[in-house]
């Protein structure tokens, strides 16, 4: 059984951060990729940023990119994701998932590609 437990998750204010963990466990567990989606009330889900584990590589969207960072602990199955200079539109349950699928990059931009989902964590960002 694959868990994903995420963790960090919490209330801010605008220009504000946050840090999120996800641990990864399970016997079982093998992935290509780790990454972030959230999902705003009302809303479809999101992707927000990625990490591939063959070659560091990391995926995020345009609306992050350049505030949200991505890393992983190099002794652990764990993956962050820093989030600098939010905004009340950041506002969302972010979900930490898991892909078993190898692609060039751009599968990780929707949630078709992940196969293990943790539970998320509430981030509010108050304006």
């Amino acid at each position: 059984q694959v868990q994903l437990v995420e963790s960090g998750g919490g209330l801010v204010q605008t220009g504000g951060s946050l840090r999120l963990s996800c641990a990864a466990s399970g016997r079982s567990f093998g992935s290509y990729a780790m990454g972030w989606v959230r999902q705003a009330p009302g809303k479809e889900r999101e992707f927000v940023a990625a990490w591939r584990w063959i070659d560091s590589n990391t995926y995020y969207s345009d609306t992050v990119k350049g505030r949200f960072t991505i890393s992983r602990d190099n002794g652990k199955i764990t993956v962050y994701l820093q989030m600098n200079r939010l905004q009340p539109e950041d506002t969302a349950l972010y979900y930490c998932a898991a892909s078993r699928t190898y692609c060039d990059g751009t599968c990780y931009y929707t949630g078709d590609a992940y196969d293990y989902w943790g539970q998320g964590t509430q981030v509010t960002v108050s304006s």
